[in-house]
């Protein structure tokens, strides 16, 4: 009996044991299958807020395209509205520009066709005033040369105004390049004394340059550029050639050129101790026709034709002038 209770206690305790063990397993396992429902709840989470992060990214990208194909057609619009505006503000400038034309045209054509007139009566006379009068034949063929000169000096200037037209009219129409305009400066202002000593043989002026060594390269048409300088450097040249033929004495015509690296844009400052303006005249020297120059040295067109390529260059030309003391051209033009 003792040993069959024994055997029994012993059966009961391996069957408790056995039940303590399962029920541990059965907590691991519950554990493990908690866990694993936790994970499977993140990972599920984790990909919905994937899926919710495209769906956000991708109508995101929708309305970024939408935004840009929105922004070109206003872009399109508004190059199409500038082109319109450009066009009509360059009619409405062709359209003052030929009534200038014609008006200055007029005023050389006339008087050449006055002293024609004026030559042929004369020849006309000439065989019976000769006979009574033999040296009024001198004093009529001196009048006769002085007026075939006047028809020269008017005709020069008739084609001094269809030239500069056409330089208006190409102005603009080259192919931008890189360019160094150091060089620029220095080949026009070369052109622009010679061609002074040309016609001023005793004429000594001291040119003086500072040029920006570290400037940078700009993208310009070098033809149009060529021809703002060369403009501003005659200017320049002949308002120090008409002050020394007020002030003989003491004065010395001086002409500086400059160029500087600035941070957004380069600038060339061309700068004279000449006669000046006053601020009647400075105002309206960009106005195309208006010149200082007595009739027939100038047509009143060189600087309305520079402030234009400038300004298509996306620059600024501006000019500072004291009566009696001297003038500065400043051009700025952006470094891009």
């Amino acid at each position: 009996m003792s040993a069959a209770q024994g055997a029994y206690h012993v059966a009961q305790y391996e069957g408790e044991r056995l039940e303590q063990a399962q029920s541990a397993q059965i907590a691991n396992l519950r554990q493990v299958q908690a866990v694993q429902a936790v994970h499977l709840r993140k990972r599920n989470q984790l990909l919905g807020g994937a899926g919710l992060t495209l769906v956000i990214l991708s109508g995101l990208g929708g309305l970024l395209y939408w935004q840009l194909r929105r922004n070109k057609r206003t872009l399109q619009q508004l190059r199409q509205t500038q082109n319109q505006l450009v066009a009509s503000e360059k009619w409405a400038f062709v359209g003052e520009l030929s009534a200038g034309i014609a008006h200055e045209l007029q005023n050389p054509l006339s008087f050449m066709k006055k002293f024609a007139e004026v030559s042929t009566a004369m020849i006309d006379s000439m065989p019976q005033q000769t006979t009574t009068d033999g040296n009024l034949e001198q004093k009529i063929l001196a009048g006769l040369k002085q007026n075939l000169q006047e028809i020269s000096q008017h005709g020069v200037r008739a084609s001094s105004i269809i030239k500069d037209m056409l330089e208006h009219s190409r102005a603009g129409t080259g192919q931008r390049e890189l360019s160094q305009l150091n060089e620029l400066v220095q080949e026009y202002l070369r052109l622009a004394y010679q061609a002074l000593l040309g016609t001023e043989k005793t004429l000594a002026v001291q040119i003086d340059t500072d040029l920006d060594p570290t400037l940078l390269p700009v993208q310009i048409v070098p033809q149009d550029m060529g021809r703002v300088l060369l403009n501003l450097f005659t200017n320049a040249l002949y308002a120090v050639q008409q002050r020394q033929q007020l002030e003989a004495e003491g004065y010395i015509p001086t002409v500086r050129v400059s160029t500087r690296q600035l941070p957004e844009q380069v600038e060339i400052r061309v700068t004279d101790n000449g006669v000046g303006m006053a601020e009647s005249v400075r105002t309206k020297i960009f106005e195309p026709f208006f010149t200082t120059k007595p009739a027939g040295q100038g047509t009143g067109l060189g600087l309305s034709l520079s402030i234009d390529i400038v300004k298509a260059h996306s620059g600024t030309l501006r000019v500072e002038s004291q009566l009696g003391q001297g003038t500065e051209c400043i051009i700025s033009l952006p470094r891009g």
